[in-house]
């Protein structure tokens, strides 16, 4: 399966980071839990050494998460990016065509996705329908409550 996620190379060194981390004081962490957990005696009935081993299974499937995310992350140059039509990591200020409300968002990937900071994933709803939209140009959404209109005012970076 071709997942590939484009993303910012400041992004990509901050999985690294974060993976850095998980695989070394992360794995120090649990392999300490579970080692005082097995001082305590009998594991056939010691809950903390069953909580340290579920947490040490949950520890081990977000670095493998965060290891695929990382091999199947492509940088994007923020400098070559086309914004004659909505792309990834275009910055878009369009008109909701319903309360007639103007709204900026940058499309990102998922991992960048931070609605407070107004970065939309790529994938979500509004992301897919602005995709590929040029200035004027409508973009209908789908939601659960229905369909959205927004009309592309501004493409920048």
């Amino acid at each position: 399966m071709n997942n590939i996620t484009y993303v910012t190379k400041e992004t990509l060194d901050q999985m690294i980071e974060d993976l850095n981390h998980l695989k070394s004081a992360g794995r120090s962490e649990i392999a300490k839990a579970i080692a005082e957990a097995r001082e305590k005696g009998d594991l056939k009935e010691n809950a903390e050494y069953d909580a340290a081993k579920e947490a040490q299974g949950h520890h081990e499937a977000r670095i493998s998460i965060l290891d695929t995310a990382i091999i199947n992350s492509r940088i994007i140059d923020i400098n070559s990016i086309d914004t004659s039509k909505v792309t990834i990591l275009s910055k878009v200020k369009m008109l909701h065509m319903g309360n007639k409300k103007s709204i900026e968002y940058q499309i990102v990937s998922e991992n960048e996705a931070d609605l407070k900071l107004g970065k939309i994933s790529v994938s979500s709803p509004i992301g897919k329908g602005l995709l590929g939209k040029k200035v004027g140009e409508i973009a209908e959404v789908q939601t659960p409550g229905g369909v959205l209109k927004f009309k592309v005012q501004e493409i920048f970076i």
